[in-house]
């Protein structure tokens, strides 16, 4: 087999070995997890949804940024 071809192999098992760490890692997080349930899925929601105004604020201060940055036209 050539070299190429091992290196794909091991980048595929490597890939696969993060992806199975990542799910397994998730489930025992939420099996482990010290709080019910509810109390996790409003923790979460009021957390993007600050996560969400934050980044709402962002965008219109970069648009704002852009909007000074950019020399008007003349209507030459």
């Amino acid at each position: 087999m050539s070299k190429n071809g091992e290196d794909s192999n091991s980048l595929l098992y490597l890939l696969a070995g993060v992806g199975l760490g990542a799910i397994i890692g998730a489930a025992a997080g939420l099996l482990l997890a010290p709080k019910a349930g509810t109390e996790t899925r409003e923790e979460l929601a009021e957390k993007l949804k600050e996560l969400k105004g934050k980044t709402e604020e962002w965008i219109a201060e970069q648009k704002a940024k852009k909007a000074h940055s950019e020399p008007e036209e003349l209507g030459v």
